[in-house]
């Protein structure tokens, strides 16, 4: 049989009684938790992770939590409330711009941005982004790109000090949002929930002691598409379901594929699934209407973003064994 999008069709109703069965023996039973807490950021993945909680647990037995920061979308917490408010899911609202700016994250990103473009100004947008693989494998450098007041983009390559003072700046964000999760988890004894899909903990994108830290991860299974789909499935609004994927995390707004993956999710899912699968390239082109090159680039791109992501799955080193703990 030809390959095809296909392969990703799920029995949604199916699937999601055996998520809901799992989190209930892993949370109520195997941890000894009340219920679950996570952050609600407006996008798919946290939604779709709220809507499941809810119905394991129950909808009053899950708290979300709206973090808003300085480069925070003003849409995400209308998303956010919107979902809350469909499936009665308790929230608080726990600012963070303030707290960030007293860690110096901002400071920090800004002299990086200013150094590496002195033409930068506060209040211009920015963005980091990486080039297309596309066209010939791909470098691993980053650009700046820069909005000026006049409507035009300055696009100047990222020294490799500026580029991890921003990364290491921006992480302190995922960092102090997780922080939050456990504060609100641990003094209501609820499990925090993680929201990654397959594709982001598969390839590396997120931080460790970050978002990629969690009690449990309901999603990290499904591919980008099936989220959409069974979220949609479990009745978050259309608003959410036909938003695509941000890193909602500069001032400039920016597509994931811009930013870490090489393609937009939908042809990405489906390169991820072939390769896993044993699928040749030219098999899988003709489905993501890209050449059987390219589709060797995306292979060889996800080879190089599962050797990164071993150092963010990875547990601390110890010398020897300790006790019963397992390593």
């Amino acid at each position: 049989m030809a390959f095809s999008a296909r392969v990703l069709e799920l029995d949604l109703e199916k699937e999601a009684e055996r998520i809901v069965t799992t989190l209930r023996q892993q949370v109520l039973g195997t941890m000894r938790k009340k219920g679950g807490v996570l952050g609600i950021s407006g996008g798919i993945d946290s939604a779709c992770t709220a809507a499941l909680c809810a119905r394991a647990f129950g909808p009053d037995r899950v708290l979300g939590i709206f973090m808003p920061e300085r480069d925070s979308a003003d849409e995400s917490l209308q998303y956010g409330k919107q979902l809350a408010e469909k499936f009665g899911i308790p929230t608080v609202t726990e600012v963070l711009a303030d707290s960030l700016a007293a860690m110096g994250c901002y400071r920090w990103r800004e002299g990086a941005v200013k150094k590496a473009c002195p033409e930068w100004q506060p209040g211009w947008p920015w963005k980091i982004v990486l080039p297309s693989i596309l066209e010939s494998d791909r470098l691993n450098f980053y650009y700046l790109v820069v909005r000026k007041p006049s409507g035009e983009d300055l696009k100047i390559r990222l020294p490799l000090e500026e580029y991890l003072t921003i990364v290491a700046a921006t992480n302190m964000k995922q960092r102090l949002r997780k922080a939050t999760e456990y504060f609100h988890g641990d003094r209501m004894n609820y499990a925090v929930a993680g929201t990654p899909n397959r594709l982001e903990y598969d390839q590396g994108f997120f931080v460790k002691q970050g978002d990629g830290s969690a009690d449990f991860k309901p999603i990290a299974h499904l591919y980008k598409t099936q989220v959409y789909a069974m979220a949609a499935h479990l009745g978050v609004p259309d608003e959410i379901c036909r938003r695509s994927p941000t890193t909602d995390t500069y001032s400039y707004a920016q597509g994931q594929d811009e930013f870490y993956f090489a393609l937009p999710y939908p042809k990405m899912d489906l390169c991820l699934h072939g390769k896993d699968h044993g699928v040749s390239a030219a098999e899988v082109a003709p489905t993501v209407g890209l050449s059987a090159e390219q589709v060797e680039r995306v292979y060889k791109d996800i080879d190089a973003k599962r050797r990164f992501a071993r150092y963010l799955h990875a547990r601390p080193m110890l010398i020897e064994k300790v006790g019963s703990v397992e390593e």
